[in-house]
């Protein structure tokens, strides 16, 4: 059984698959826990809105209407192939479907018909509602199907699950026919062949700093008092940029055990930017530290 991913996991997941992600909210938060389980998750489920306007449909999708409140999915994926999470937990997409289609998805086997309601979906599928009109004539762009694509991956890739995880409303509740205008078919296999040749983008990393960040005043003390003896490369970078710029008052070094030329040099480095008495003393400022530019260690 697969419990839930958390909603930070599932926006990790989406944005590891390189999913257009928007935020909605307080999606996080946003559900129907109240009126009954979420999970244990099996699969996910794909959907058309019925509606025509992102801002319109996502705004439905997040509140939903008198006669069944939101949130009604966990995203919305729109025409240019964003996808706007409005709600996270038991959500009312999925109403009651078949069982033995809930054992074939669990299975991952092919789908039976769906001929029985008696099982309960919201409980069960992550949904995803997609903008279309569902008449069989309002186009489904490129960039739309791509992100329904990369949602179903993510979410499968995430719980270990293959392609046959991925269902449409209309292979689960007897009467619909949702999503219309591509079939469930071709996206599974769209899924299959994601999962099996791309892998999730890395988290970017941030770029490496040019220089040594200024590690904060209390670095170089020891109380009140210069960290006399205290070792890190640091020092020894610091040291190095001290005697480029004219200001070492090394006889040795330097190095990375922190001395008495290193307080010495530094305050000759702070004199020469313009600091005089206690101002000029050790240990140094964020702006003379940025200043002298040490070299990452």
């Amino acid at each position: 059984m697969a419990q839930p991913l958390s909603a930070a996991a599932f926006l990790a997941a989406l944005r590891g698959e390189g999913v257009k992600v928007a935020e909605v909210g307080t999606w996080r938060t946003h559900n129907r826990n109240s009126k009954g389980s979420w999970g244990p998750v099996h699969g996910v489920m794909i959907h058309h809105t019925v509606t025509k306007g992102t801002a319109a449909t996502v705004q439905l999708c997040r509140d939903g209407h008198s006669a069944l409140p939101g949130p009604l999915c966990h995203g919305v994926i729109a025409k240019d192939g964003s996808v706007h999470l409005v709600g996270y937990g038991r959500a009312n997409h999925a109403g009651l479907g078949d069982g033995d289609v809930l054992q074939a998805v669990i299975a991952e086997r092919a789908l039976p018909a769906d001929n029985e309601a008696d099982t309960d979906g919201n409980r069960h599928f992550y949904g995803f509602e997609c903008e279309n009109l569902g008449d069989g004539k309002d186009p489904w762009p490129a960039a739309q199907l791509d992100a329904i694509e990369r949602v179903s991956a993510a979410v499968c890739r995430a719980h270990g699950w293959g392609a046959r995880s991925v269902i449409g409303h209309l292979e689960w509740q007897p009467g619909k026919v949702d999503p219309r205008g591509f079939t469930m078919d071709a996206m599974r296999a769209r899924v299959a062949a994601r999962l099996a040749t791309t892998k999730p983008n890395p988290p970017a990393k941030p770029p490496a700093a040019a220089h040594e960040p200024y590690p904060g005043a209390s670095f170089f003390m020891n109380g009140t008092r210069p960290a006399l003896g205290k070792f890190s490369p640091i020092f020894t970078a610091m040291g190095k940029r001290l005697v480029a710029v004219g200001c070492g008052r090394y006889k040795v070094g330097p190095g990375p055990k922190l001395g008495q030329a290193d307080v010495d040099s530094y305050q000759a480095w702070q004199l020469k930017q313009g600091y005089t008495g206690a101002a000029a003393t050790w240990p140094p400022g964020k702006t003379t530290w940025d200043k002298l530019q040490v070299p990452n260690v």
